[in-house]
């Protein structure tokens, strides 16, 4: 193992002990394979994932979460090959799918049948100081990209897959419904893409700002979204695509009603309880329902790209103050009570 001196035997990470309890712990730096390599994380975004792991306890008792994460190399596996060097700026992508089933034939590497059950492997994250990943799955941070901004790149590539099975394209009408961080990036990344008219539907006033800060054409409250009261109606100014990007049911049902004939809704936010599906509304309208899970083929490497070339406002889509490990059960739960409206950054490093 090639690692840079001063490397420490022990590390300080937020261990999840049940639910709505985190704990930092003294925990051994990660040993590698000979694949493998150590980042020293520089910062990871809290994901709604990680709100339903802790907050909701759909976490397995002693892990560590923390998934969107960029860093600096601190050691590398004996057998890893390349330009890779200790110091170097990466974030990680996803783990290399087989390339042999019929979704990675397709170009979905997402749908590989040899993919990990979400939530369920054996997954050890960034809300540490140090993380060990697959060396394979590295990414170099483009020149010019501040480490700050490029642990956007793993939550911007979902919003960005999101689009993408959207088809929507400039010209056309889109929803965004829940103004979350992952709203606000799909929000920030329509536009990037040339897509002007796009209203978010948001109940908390602090996230309905934000999204008029990103450029939204309109913010508006739930409740002034109107579903026509059979199912082959149309909503007044209906949208060419809705992404539902809150997780909640009613969400879901009433972003359906908001779609022109043929539209496209996109699934994009977790939740628990199930919505209902009008079935009805579906068949007459010809409507399409997709989920959005992770990234495009080469999702990552293009929101590195995007973020790189600077025309989000990532000022706005990152919270201005990093949160240390032990603030990091607080950020949670002014996350869900909707005091913070853009994403959240955990320094693990940060006194």
């Amino acid at each position: 193992m090639c690692a840079a001196s001063g490397l420490p035997s022990t590390m300080r990470a937020a261990v999840y002990l049940g639910e709505r309890r985190l704990e930092v712990q003294e925990r051994a730096v990660p040993g590698l394979g000979p694949r493998e390599a150590l980042l020293r994380v520089s910062h990871c975004g809290v994901c709604g994932t990680d709100l339903h792991f802790v907050m909701e306890g759909w976490g397995r008792p002693d892990s560590i979460g923390g998934h969107e994460y960029s860093g600096r190399i601190a050691a590398l596996g004996a057998e890893v090959t390349g330009a890779w060097s200790i110091g170097d700026a990466v974030v990680a992508g996803p783990l290399p799918a087989c390339g042999r089933c019929e979704a990675c034939r397709a170009r979905r590497p997402g749908l590989c049948e040899l993919r990990d059950e979400a939530g369920l492997a054996d997954f050890q994250g960034a809300f540490a100081e140090y993380v060990r990943v697959a060396a394979d799955s590295l990414l170099r941070v483009p020149p010019g990209l501040a480490l700050r901004e490029a642990a956007l790149a793993e939550p911007l590539a979902v919003a960005l897959h999101g689009i993408s099975l959207s088809g929507v394209r400039p010209g056309q009408r889109a929803l965004v419904t829940g103004a979350g961080p992952i709203g606000a990036l799909t929000l920030a990344a329509l536009r990037a893409r040339g897509v002007a008219d796009v209203i978010v539907s948001e109940p908390r006033p602090v996230r309905r700002t934000l999204a008029e800060k990103l450029g939204a054409a309109r913010s508006i409250d739930p409740e002034e979204l109107r579903v026509p009261s059979l199912p082959f109606g149309t909503a007044d100014e209906p949208f060419d695509a809705v992404f539902e990007c809150s997780g909640a049911p009613a969400a879901f049902e009433t972003g359906l009603a908001q779609l022109r004939r043929a539209g496209t809704l996109v699934v994009v936010g977790t939740g628990m309880k199930r919505p209902r599906l009008d079935a009805n509304r579906v068949l007459l309208n010809e409507l399409v329902v997709t989920g959005a899970y992770c990234y495009d083929e080469n999702g990552v490497a293009d929101a590195l790209a995007l973020l790189a070339s600077h025309r989000l406002p990532t000022d706005l889509l990152i919270e201005a103050r990093d949160v240390p490990l032990d603030g990091i059960q607080q950020a949670m739960q002014e996350l869900v009570e909707g005091r913070l409206a853009a994403k959240v950054l955990v320094a693990p490093h940060a006194a």
